[in-house]
């Protein structure tokens, strides 16, 4: 058995063309999984559209509601970052369904990746920084629902605090929220994880990589969680845009590995969401957002999971 990805054509929809969001990164990764023999067509899943039922486990029936009907009022738009359309709708929706979808078959298979995820900036009731629903705090909520999961340890490595996972999890000791997050970076106002480890600014890889080391492996022992997700955000990335740590790409793969092997070695199932990653050059960043999917694909074969 091969390692699951998990893809839809719907991660990817129209943006203006002078629009900072990255979405082309999405169908990009999914080529070059393939172009570079790293997956086959046939370890990918599809996911399906949640039902709004699973999205209001996190999220209020009115935010959901106006979100979808594009009745939201302009300022709520604004602060979301991404045009409303439709298209855009069924996107993140679709997305949140890969989250879900990836989880389930981490806890079949032990190790699952999703192509798109991440999106820890959505609140209960307002979405902000390019994040409309929480896919890393509705697929706990779902998968404690359906009675697969008690415990689940969220380790957020995306270069900005989880503010809204940490705020949804405040009071929820079934679901342990981990971030690692540059100090000096959005959000401006950060909320409280079970753990935040605040980095400096400009941190390069041997510290980071050691710092990583000094909290997961005693977090996994002290949470014991049914399952890892793991927001692998490359946004730590020297060039990357939002970024303001200095990780170089070695660095990144370092970290990939460093996670995904403590996690399943010590027996705890990982989905992979890929997070936040913003540069001008495209290429770069695609490459960037692989080095997850390869590293789960080393761990996947040498664990034979």
């Amino acid at each position: 058995m091969d390692l699951p990805l998990i893809y839809h054509p719907n991660y990817v929809v129209p943006l203006p063309s002078d629009h900072r969001f990255p979405m082309a990164k999405f169908k990009k990764l999914y080529e070059l999984l393939l172009s570079d023999g790293v997956a086959t067509v046939a370890q990918f899943h599809s996911p399906e559209r949640p039902s709004n039922e699973w999205l209001e486990l996190v999220h209020t029936s009115d935010y959901v509601q106006a979100y979808q009907t594009g009745t939201l009022d302009p300022k709520a738009q604004r602060r979301i970052g991404l045009p409303w359309s439709e298209a855009l709708v069924n996107r993140t929706c679709t997305a949140v369904g890969g989250t879900i979808l990836t989880a389930q078959l981490a806890l079949k298979c032990g190790l699952a990746c999703n192509t798109a995820g991440g999106t820890h900036h959505a609140f209960p009731s307002y979405g902000s920084g390019f994040c409309i629903f929480n896919d890393l705090a509705i697929a706990p909520r779902v998968l404690q629902k359906l009675g697969l999961v008690e415990t689940v340890l969220i380790v957020d490595l995306d270069v900005h605090q989880g503010d809204g996972t940490a705020f949804i999890f405040e009071n929820d000791p079934s679901v342990f929220t981990f971030s690692m997050h540059c100090e000096v970076n959005f959000p401006g106002t950060k909320q409280k994880s079970d753990l935040d480890v605040a980095l400096t600014e400009g941190m390069e890889d041997e510290e980071y990589l050691q710092t990583l080391a000094n909290y997961l492996p005693d977090l996994l022992s002290e949470v014991k969680p049914d399952l890892v997700l793991y927001d692998a955000g490359v946004d730590p990335h020297l060039d990357d845009r939002l970024g303001k740590l200095a990780l170089t790409d070695t660095g990144l793969f370092r970290r990939e590995m460093q996670v995904l092997t403590t996690c399943v070695s010590g027996g705890y199932p990982v989905a992979c969401v890929i997070g936040g990653g913003y540069a001008d050059d495209m290429k770069a960043l695609v490459y960037r957002h692989s080095l997850v999917h390869r590293a789960a694909s080393d761990v996947f074969r040498q664990s034979r999971l």
